[in-house]
């Protein structure tokens, strides 16, 4: 009797590299074509502040995309050039931008479901790309592309792979990472899925709001229920988790587009907890892995509110959480709108924006309206993900709303 004949798994594709200079040059004129932005050049060489007539227009001075997300568009574009013929999908999407995303579907990057593993991977072949978005991807998604024998373009940001790295560092002695994130980001389900380290047996948790941190501070302290625990943290913690076991030793890492004031201020409660119980903070560690971008586009909206406005328009995908973030800044000190591009300026009335308790686009009232014959000051920032072409176009919009028109602005 013949044997039945083995069947061949693909062999593991290598990641591939196409930063080549004769394509990375046809890149950055595409890319420069698309994003660029000879406005927002001029600001940035005057100050980043603009005054025409009664109109003031000033911009943080740092805004817009960071190295992480030029790099990932780049690898991208250039996929896209080393591999004109083939199929190129994408783990859902590049970055938290809806324009640049676009942009890649206008390119026949197809986008692959990023919540879980779906039947599409079934259907990937040793002749399909497939891009890595600047978030990363759980270990689950990476290696079942691997498995199918893809040509992998990896676009992860360098400073999420830190933040791996200190995680499994956490996992490999020992310690649970205290993961302070959204549960449900792209970002932190791949980092949450490194901290159960190499062998799978490391543990995390997922924490959010102060007030959760302080229900676990209080767990840490003095025990509780353990069923109550793992409701509240459903879908935030690693197989197997048990609070009572799992919260002795642990190591705070972090989603690296949140506000770095609020996870210093978790590092903080969690660390004066472990030493409550302990006598010692010996059980706990810490490490600073908030994105720099994201922390230099914090300081700079700081400065920027130190100086009188009027309104401050946020540029973004509501998705974005470094995005989120100055919207949350701006909110404590001034009437502020989280748009997504310059149409969500209605009109001198009406401003259609994201509101973040609604967690909805709404419809208000423009604080311009009142404005008409006085002076206004208007500041404008962005997340990283924001491209600066939407940048120019949201102070055409606002100065085109005060009457002053492109060639105005152009000229001035």
């Amino acid at each position: 009797m013949n044997k039945p004949a083995e069947i061949k798994k693909p062999a593991k594709r290598k990641r591939v590299n196409v930063r080549r200079p004769d394509v990375m040059t046809l890149v950055q004129e595409e890319v420069e074509k698309h994003y660029h932005s000879p406005i927002v050049e001029k600001l940035r060489e005057h100050g980043g502040s603009l005054t025409i007539g009664k109109t003031t227009v000033r911009l943080a001075e740092q805004f817009g995309f960071c190295y992480g997300v030029e790099r990932a568009i780049d690898l991208a574009y250039a996929a896209r050039r080393v591999f004109p013929g083939q199929r190129i999908f994408l783990i859902g999407e590049i970055i938290h931008n809806p324009e640049v995303n676009r942009q890649l579907s206008d390119m026949d990057i197809v986008s692959l479901p990023w919540k879980e593993l779906t039947a599409d991977y079934d259907q990937l072949t040793e002749d399909d790309v497939v891009i890595v978005p600047a978030f990363g991807a759980p270990t689950n998604f990476t290696d079942k592309i691997e498995e199918q024998g893809c040509h992998i373009i990896d676009t992860t940001c360098g400073d999420v792979m830190k933040v791996w790295r200190r995680v499994r560092t956490y996992a490999k002695t020992g310690m649970t990472s205290l993961i302070h994130g959204k549960r449900g980001h792209e970002e932190t389900r791949a980092t949450a899925s490194r901290a159960t380290g190499t062998d799978g047996k490391g543990h995390y948790l997922v924490v959010l709001t102060l007030e959760e941190t302080d229900y676990v501070c209080n767990f840490i302290r003095n025990g509780g229920d353990s069923a109550e625990f793992l409701a509240k943290f459903e879908k935030a913690h690693s197989e197997g988790f048990d609070p009572k076991i799992h919260l002795r030793e642990i190591g705070v890492a972090n989603q690296t587009t949140m506000l770095k004031s609020e996870t210093e201020e978790i590092q903080k409660r969690v660390r004066i907890a472990i030493t409550d119980r302990d006598g010692n903070a010996d059980n706990f560690q810490m490490f600073d892995t908030i994105c720099g971008a994201t922390q230099e586009r914090q300081d700079a909206l700081f400065d920027m509110l130190n100086k009188p406005m009027d309104l401050l328009l946020v540029v973004g995908g509501y998705n974005s959480s470094n995005t989120t973030h100055l919207v949350e800044i701006g909110n404590e000190n001034l009437p502020t709108y989280f748009i997504r591009e310059a149409s969500c300026l209605e009109s001198l009335e009406t401003v259609v924006h994201f509101d973040l308790e609604a967690k909805d686009e709404i419809e208000s009232p423009n604080v311009l309206a009142g404005f008409d014959e006085r002076e206004a000051t208007i500041g404008i920032t962005a997340g990283a993900s924001c491209p600066a072409n939407l940048i120019e176009e949201t102070i055409v919009r606002v100065l085109g709303l005060r009457g002053i028109l492109r060639k105005q602005i152009e000229e001035a």
